[in-house]
């Protein structure tokens, strides 16, 4: 009769497994897809802002790697770019080649970086596990 009245811890595992892996699966695939047209990059960070006040502690670790990862791309992205669009007009002088070879060598990188972080945040929540430092700039 003791048994019954000591409270049951709970069970790591159905925790980890209790939260919808759906919402975050579908940020990162839209991160993804954006490459192809876009804007499915934006719906991806604000379907993360919306749903991050409202998720477990799992989930909320992915949309924060999530929103972290496309400010940190946007803006490496945007320097890779007002390097290239610098280095045009000063091309004609031979100037601008190593600012154009930079810009295009920054803009590919990050987006390399992008999708090797999209992957391994689908790859922790196929797991159910948290990422691990979602505010970290490596991977």
């Amino acid at each position: 009769m003791t048994d019954l009245a000591r409270p049951v811890a709970p069970d790591p595992l159905a925790e980890r497994h209790s939260e919808d892996k759906i919402v975050p699966a579908v940020v990162y695939g839209l991160y993804l897809l954006g490459f192809s047209n876009g804007l499915t990059f934006f719906i991806g960070l604000i379907v993360a802002y919306v749903q991050r006040g409202q998720a477990g502690p799992i989930n909320e670790s992915h949309y924060t790697f999530a929103i972290r990862t496309f400010w940190l791309w946007i803006a490496w992205f945007l320097v890779g770019g007002a390097l290239v669009l610098f280095g045009i007009p000063l091309s004609l002088v031979l100037i601008g080649v190593p600012m154009i070879i930079a810009g295009v060598a920054i803009v590919s990188a990050i987006s390399l970086w992008f999708v090797v972080r999209c992957i391994a945040g689908i790859a922790f929540l196929v797991r159910g596990e948290a990422y691990p430092r979602p505010r970290t700039w490596l991977i």
